[in-house]
């Protein structure tokens, strides 16, 4: 795949990177934490590339300066939803949402919450929605195999709904900028393919889930909220969804706008709360020291070591590899959606783009609707797979094999039935 002159320093890199995420999925067992595993990773891979003769020391610093752009986006743009999220939740602006949700029955909790990540997800994208709906799902029950089973859900749900719209998912948002893909087109494409994903994983999922609560917890609760609860809670939902406004209007990255929005509630918490002594947790400084840092920096982690990969030409050369062996390209675009469950899904379409030709692959054809399909839904497979499952394993302390063994199924099942779907969609068109 990679060739005989392949470097040492390449080999080592797939060696440490192996390694790396062997230990990151064994967490439970070692009891070392699987940040620090992600760190080192990433930091060793990069050291590597810097060994390697191939590239001056010029150019690995402008290789590396330009991967820590784009994860410093995905980083504060992490940073300032969960800022936002842990804000709306310290004035008790959920339970507004909790006390429309009295449903008592386990699958019926299952598929509401599943088809509220998933709407929700098309208009403000994966990553967000997940973290909303986890922190959602921490005051919805105590159970923690519930919890964990429904936040797996949400994972799946919010991946299939990112990957109908240009704005749900950072792949579709790529190929969309980069011409690959029409709004309009992606959307009637597509929507029904990731729907099925949807229906079809719940279905599966329904199974592991019995009984019902003995009482909503929602109702369990005090139901008011801290002094301008209300008032958070939808500035902080319309800051969110107002992030593809901004992006649209502004032309600026997703991150600022989260900043935006940030910076408005900031703000506003400041002055109401600032005169009164017995609201300093209110106050956004106290806030932030509740949000989990850790969950952060392993995905800067996993990231950074991807890019390492990417740098080295490792991913270019498994793609090639890919469209050599497979030798269709749809074949191809369903294997991108399942390595995608290993490897960030970004570099995967990344490098597919520049394999093809607008002429070979025109805008808007089966094949790039498929990419997106595929790369959007199979990182749902394992959860490392995207940055959706990534935050719940940060946010849940979800342990990689738990979720294969009790997720993964339900997730590639979901992922083929979307599949099915739209080569039947394919045929009567």
């Amino acid at each position: 795949m990679l060739g005989p002159d392949i470097p040492m320093s390449n080999l080592l890199m797939i060696l440490t990177f192996v390694l790396g995420y062997f230990f990151i999925t064994i967490e439970h067992i070692t009891k070392v934490n699987k940040t620090s595993v992600a760190l080192l990773m990433a930091i060793l891979c990069w050291v590597l590339q810097f060994i390697n003769r191939l590239e001056s020391n010029e150019n690995n610093l402008n290789f590396l300066a330009e991967h820590l752009a784009n994860i410093s986006q995905v980083i504060f743009f992490l940073l300032g939803a969960l800022t936002i999220v842990e804000i709306i939740n310290v004035h008790k602006g959920f339970r507004l949402i909790l006390r429309h949700i009295q449903v008592s029955s386990k699958r019926k909790m299952l598929w509401l919450l599943g088809f509220i990540a998933f709407f929700l997800s098309s208009i403000l994208d994966n990553l967000t929605t997940t973290i909303i709906m986890v922190t959602l799902l921490r005051k919805l029950t105590d159970e923690d195999e519930d919890r964990l089973m429904m936040g797996g859900a949400v994972v799946i749900a919010a991946n299939a709904g990112g990957a109908w719209t240009p704005i749900g998912d950072v792949t579709t948002t790529m190929l969309w900028i980069g011409g690959e893909l029409s709004t309009f087109a992606m959307m009637h494409v597509l929507f029904l393919p990731s729907l099925a994903c949807l229906i079809v994983a719940l279905l599966v999922l329904t199974f592991s889930m019995k009984g019902e609560y003995s009482q909503a917890r929602s109702q369990n609760e005090d139901n008011e909220t801290e002094p301008m609860g209300t008032t958070v809670f939808w500035l902080g939902i319309g800051s969110l969804v107002f992030v593809p406004i901004f992006k649209i209007i502004t032309g600026l990255p997703p991150f600022m706008g989260i900043i935006f929005g940030l910076a408005l509630m900031w703000l506003l918490t400041d002055v109401v709360h600032r005169r009164y002594d017995n609201r300093e947790h209110l106050l956004v400084p106290n806030i932030m020291t509740r949000i989990d840092v850790s969950g952060v920096l392993f995905f800067l982690g996993v990231l950074l070591a991807v890019d390492a990969l990417h740098t080295a030409g490792l991913l270019q050369a498994l793609s090639h590899w890919m469209d050599r062996t497979l030798g269709s390209p749809e074949i191809m675009a369903i294997a991108i959606g399942l390595v995608s469950a290993i490897v960030d899904n970004v570099p995967l379409v990344a490098a597919a783009m520049g394999m093809y030709e607008p002429s070979q692959y025109p805008i808007d054809s089966t094949f790039w609707n498929l990419v997106a399909y595929c790369a959007g839904t199979g990182g749902s497979i394992l959860v490392i797979g995207s940055a959706a499952g990534v935050a719940f394993m940060g946010l849940e302390r979800v342990q990689f094999f738990w979720y294969m063994r009790r997720i993964g199924l339900a997730a590639l099942a979901g992922y083929f039935g979307g599949i099915a779907i739209f080569k039947l969609m394919s045929f009567g068109g």
